[in-house]
């Protein structure tokens, strides 16, 4: 059994989307981000960065005590590793997957995270910043656009946990959405995995734990790091 710390997040999607694909059982503990969940003390014993999602393994392979695993591609990597799926078994096929996870991890996510930040929640408008990340996040769409050309995956010609980590970071920000126009391949490829039931199943997760709640000072604190007027 799986327990699996979550929020319904780009990131959060990224691991009910392994789950859901490879039937392993979880219990989801919700980790409200908006309320400061990530900050209790039983949460950061397993997540010491104080960041969702975060899993723990209650029957690892080893037999052993529970494992947890923070920061969501290690976790890919590891449930992937556990199961032997969505991984090829080849050095040169898992070499490929990794590098397209880790270009997920250190660009598209954190590039995609700044555009929808000051797009969509910065407390003023700071128009350097809008069109630095916005530039950013559409080169970065094309990389990807050129990368599946003539490929029905990202990477090793299989369905793998790089498209797992990719696929939540394709333009999320309903409020401030990208022009995806000019990326044909991205939009074929995004709807490909839209339609697949695991998919289905790892969004209609999310809508049941979603909670819609104003930007007041303390949720900006507990979401930015920003001041909160109580402080």
């Amino acid at each position: 059994m799986i327990d699996l710390h979550y929020w319904p997040t780009p990131n959060g999607h990224k691991i009910t989307l392994f789950l859901e694909e490879a039937g392993l059982p979880y219990t989801i503990h919700p980790v409200d981000i908006g309320a400061g969940d990530q900050f209790k003390p039983e949460f950061l014993k397993i997540s010491p960065n104080n960041k969702m999602p975060a899993i723990v393994d209650r029957e690892p392979e080893d037999g052993g005590e529970p494992i947890s695993v923070f920061e969501s591609g290690a976790i890919l990597a590891y449930l992937a590793n556990k199961t032997g799926r969505f991984v090829p078994a080849d050095t040169r096929g898992r070499t490929e997957v990794s590098q397209w996870l880790h270009w997920q991890i250190g660009g598209l996510g954190p590039m995609t995270g700044q555009y929808g930040h000051f797009h969509v929640y910065a407390p003023e408008d700071l128009p350097y910043a809008k069109d630095r990340y916005k530039r950013e996040a559409q080169r970065l769409l094309g990389v990807l656009d050129r990368r599946l050309e003539g490929r029905e995956f990202v990477a090793a010609d299989m369905y793998s946990i790089a498209d797992m980590a990719i696929y939540p970071w394709i333009n999320p920000y309903t409020k401030a959405p990208l022009d995806m126009e000019p990326f044909a391949n991205v939009r074929r490829w995004h709807a490909a995995i839209e339609r697949r039931p695991a998919t289905q199943r790892a969004y209609a997760v999310g809508e049941q734990h979603r909670v819609e709640r104003e930007l007041t000072p303390e949720v900006r604190k507990n979401l930015f790091g920003t001041p909160s007027t109580n402080a």
